[in-house]
């Protein structure tokens, strides 16, 4: 089983601020949900822990599972670029992300997919006939982009959809 996990609050996410690679650690709030996440999913033994390399990631996989995570760069954030800390009403964006004519530095998208695609296809050719239960901590964009691995790229091209609440998680299955 696949347990893909958000990361817990930060004050950006509280102050409704896009959250990129200039993210801050988990609150006290996110520090309490992955302590909820934690009671949760305790009864559950994770044979692998992995984490986007994001301090706010790493946090809540380590208190939810109290095992070491194994950081792969693949699952980092998406690149805001300039949009990075800014106001989510400030931001001009095209569809869910950040206008690239605008934001200097925003990841282009099919770029990102790839990456976190690259990911879970690696995981699943090591693991897919494995009987494992897997934790991933991710952010919202990539957790939503592993769910589109599992579910479908939408037409409407909304990754988000598939990602869950702050401090929150969903199974898959290879």
């Amino acid at each position: 089983m696949i347990y893909i996990i958000r990361h817990g609050q930060t004050n950006l996410n509280k102050e409704h601020k896009m959250q990129g690679r200039m993210g801050l650690p988990l609150n006290e709030h996110g520090i309490e949900q992955a302590k909820a996440l934690r009671e949760i999913l305790k009864k559950i033994d994770f044979d692998f822990v992995f984490s986007s390399p994001q301090e706010r990631a790493v946090q809540t996989a380590e208190i939810v599972t109290g095992k070491r995570a194994i950081l792969d760069d693949r699952l980092d954030v998406f690149d805001l670029g300039e949009a990075d800390r800014l106001h989510i009403n400030e931001v001009k964006m095209t569809g869910p992300l950040p206008d690239s004519s605008l934001y200097q530095g925003v990841e282009e998208p099919n770029r990102f997919v790839k990456r976190v695609f690259s990911f879970m296809e690696e995981l699943e050719s090591k693991y897919g006939k494995k009987e494992l239960n897997i934790l991933i901590s991710g952010h919202r964009c990539t957790t939503g982009c592993i769910g589109a691995y599992f579910e479908g790229i939408p037409t409407d091209g909304n990754l988000l959809k598939y990602s869950s609440n702050t401090g929150d998680y969903k199974t898959f299955n290879f």
